[in-house]
């Protein structure tokens, strides 16, 4: 993989990409003369110098939404919502497990419940593709319904639009409360993780 010298804002861009990788084991960087920074975790000469040892994961962490990963960009990329923010939706929802279904009837990786997935034409919420491509649409229905209130928006996913606009606010339900609480950090940690691996990129 490789990304022009000097372009931080492309560096940057990529760090999500590269969040998969770390995964797998430790990241190396190596400058061609021509100023082309190149990425990888298996390095085939001693010109590479290590930019990402791999740790173990923070218990409760899953790694697996590398499985995902090319679904949660292109979903993001279409519906113009934050890949962090979808991956902790997900997290917080499935732990990234497409076959999940809660006793609410809430079905797949971003939890749709039946009539989430009639309302934006979902065939198979236990499909990966239709499952994140149709909740990443809810997410931005909802960012966009309540101009951009992550905490609002968060609450609506979980409780539904009715009970967010009932109780002028998030509903005074423990479930939602920490439900957004929960997705809020899992945010905060990819994002951390996206930055520092930025970081080490620009040394």
């Amino acid at each position: 993989m490789k990304a022009p010298g000097f372009l931080l804002p492309a560096v940057a861009a990529l760090a999500s990409w590269l969040i998969p990788m770390i995964a797998f084991g430790d990241v190396y960087l190596y400058r061609d003369s021509q100023g082309v920074l190149i990425f990888t975790n298996v390095p085939n000469h001693s010109g590479y110098r290590r930019v990402w040892r791999e740790s173990v994961p923070e218990r409760g962490y899953s790694t697996s939404h590398e499985s995902y990963e090319d679904l949660i960009l292109a979903a993001s990329g279409r519906h113009s919502v934050d890949a962090d923010l979808i991956r902790a939706v997900i997290k917080a929802e499935s732990d990234f497990r497409a076959n999940a279904r809660s006793h609410k009837g809430a079905m797949g990786l971003m939890q749709l419940m039946p009539e989430t997935a009639r309302l934006h034409n979902i065939a198979d919420a236990y499909d990966p593709s239709e499952n994140v491509d149709g909740g990443v649409r809810h997410l931005k229905m909802l960012l966009t319904r309540y101009q951009g209130d992550l905490q609002l928006s968060l609450a609506a996913y979980n409780a539904g639009s009715g009970a967010v606009e009932k109780h002028g606010g998030i509903p005074p339900f423990a479930e939602t409360r920490e439900y957004v609480r929960r997705v809020l950090r899992y945010y905060d940690s990819y994002r951390a993780a996206a930055m520092q691996a930025v970081q080490q990129f620009r040394r």
